[in-house]
C-alpha cells in the first residue's frame, strides 16, 4: 500500500481514520490553489464525500468535470485518470475512502 508520504505532491491536511491492508480512510483539506495531481489506481476505488467546498474531481476516459458541494459522493473506479481541486482553486476538505484492495499511486502527465 503506498503511504502518504510517499505521494509525490503536497497538501495542507492528511488525517487518517482508519487503515487496513485493503481499505484505507482518510479526511483531506487542501488549501488555496493546492490539487490532488492526475493519477489513477489499478485496483482501488476513490470514494470522495465532500465535507468543505466546494470542490472538482475531474475524470478522464470518461472526461468529465464533478462538481460536489458539502455532503455530495462521487467514486472513481480503477484505472480512471482523476484529479482533485477546490472549485476556482479555492480550500476544500473531504472524506476520501479508498479501496478495497492494495493502494497504490500511477501519475498521469498533464
Amino acid at each position: 500500500m503506498t503511504k502518504p508520504e510517499d505521494l509525490p505532491y503536497f497538501i495542507e491536511g492528511r488525517k487518517l481514520i482508519a487503515q487496513t491492508p485493503d481499505l484505507r480512510v482518510q479526511v483531506l483539506t487542501l488549501e488555496q490553489g493546492q490539487e490532488v495531481p492526475w493519477h489513477y489506481h489499478t485496483i482501488v476505488t476513490d470514494t470522495f464525500i465532500c465535507l468543505d467546498g466546494p470542490m472538482v474531481v475531474s475524470t478522464r476516459a470518461p472526461t468529465a468535470c464533478h462538481n460536489l458541494q458539502a455532503g455530495d459522493i462521487i467514486a472513481v473506479p480503477p484505472d480512471t485518470a482523476h484529479r482533485v481541486t477546490g472549485r476556482e482553486g479555492r480550500c476544500c476538505r473531504f472524506v476520501i475512502v479508498q479501496g478495497i484492495g492494495e493502494h497504490d499511486y500511477v501519475a498521469v502527465n498533464d
